[in-house]
């Protein structure tokens, strides 16, 4: 966008760049400080109009360069088992917090099984849970151990809520099962407050919501115009090729599968006294919990299917076409705005 300066790239428009270090430990975390600490209260030129990500939109079954509208919400759920540790070669005098605390994982993953407690929504998908992560607390390798701490990773979808995420695995026959026996089963929303690389603390709940922009929002207009005058016209036979078709002339609107900092613009927003931003004239967003947000959306090089993986990588013939399109967009939704 500077390089294109001169050729009206930011006219009409103030640009803010965001990142988030920390994004998988605190999702949104960046944005989440600004509109926490920065938006409220400020004049209408610091409060954003659009929101835009550059996280990979692509599917490698559908389209490379999808323009993403929305995302399911995350959490962390943890449970934590306390039994009673002793020596391992008389295990009956202890309490084993890892034997009563598998079999609570594995119940939750029936019940997952069986679909209880999950709902589909026809745009953003199903929700989802998996277990993701275990700290056991032992003396030795011989040993009962004290104490057995795991956790959910819960995607939700419109109409799952955090509290019954919680509830569907507080009420798991498996933890009563454990408490008779004498041991201690905690089930809680993790508290994300670890200091930033500059000392910030956080301070939030592990709790990030989804969040939709409709797609017949001026910004999702903007988006899929901007693809057909900068995109479509430009692909040339080797971009066709050598990604074997998967950038296509015709915009391809979706959402994402895995999360994106925009869970750090809902979750503050949600948090926004009534009033507290000026968002007037600017088309912000109300969401089903209640709460506004401005317009979010996403346009980015590299596929879903490749994310935390070997095989991840951005291939530079969509590189290319994603700088064309950012480059383009500012002016353009100006443009939209005065008509």
């Amino acid at each position: 966008m500077i390089e294109l300066k001169d050729e009206g790239a930011l006219k009409g428009v103030i640009i803010r760049s965001v990142g988030t270090a920390a994004e998988e430990d605190n999702d949104g975390a960046g944005p989440m400080y600004i509109f926490k600490h920065e938006v409220p209260g400020a004049a209408p030129e610091v409060v954003p109009d659009v929101v835009i990500f550059t996280e990979g939109t692509g599917d490698s079954n559908r389209s490379a360069l999808g323009i993403y509208r929305g995302q399911r919400g995350r959490m962390q759920i943890e449970v934590e088992v306390v039994g009673a540790s002793c020596h391992g070669s008389n295990p009956t005098a202890g309490l084993n917090p890892l034997e009563y605390g598998a079999r609570i994982i594995v119940e939750a993953t029936e019940q997952i099984k069986r679909g209880e407690g999950i709902l589909d929504n026809a745009f953003l998908g199903k929700g989802t849970r998996t277990a993701s992560w275990c700290k056991l607390d032992t003396p030795s390798y011989c040993a009962v151990p004290q104490k057995f701490t795991f956790r959910f990773d819960r995607r939700m979808t419109v109409g799952e809520t955090p509290e019954q995420c919680v509830a569907d695995i507080a009420g798991l026959p498996a933890i009563e099962v454990a408490r008779k026996a004498g041991l201690t089963v905690t089930v809680r929303v993790p508290h994300y407050n670890n200091a930033t690389w500059v000392g910030y603390y956080p301070d939030n709940d592990e709790t990030y919501l989804g969040w939709e922009t409709p797609e017949d929002h001026a910004a999702i207009r903007t988006a899929t115009s901007v693809y057909s005058s900068v995109i479509s016209p430009n692909l040339t036979e080797k971009d066709k090729s050598i990604m074997h078709g998967l950038i296509k002339e015709e915009p391809c609107v979706s959402r994402w599968i895995f999360s994106t900092d925009g869970v750090g613009v809902a979750a503050a927003c949600q948090q926004h006294a009534e009033g507290a931003v000026k968002c007037e004239g600017k088309q912000w967003i109300t969401s089903p919990a209640g709460f506004k947000h401005p317009a979010m959306l996403g346009l980015g090089a590299g596929m879903e299917q490749n994310t935390h993986s070997l095989f991840e990588v951005i291939h530079s013939r969509e590189l290319k076409h994603a700088c064309a399109w950012m480059a383009r967009y500012p002016s353009r939704y100006f443009e939209g705005s005065q008509e």
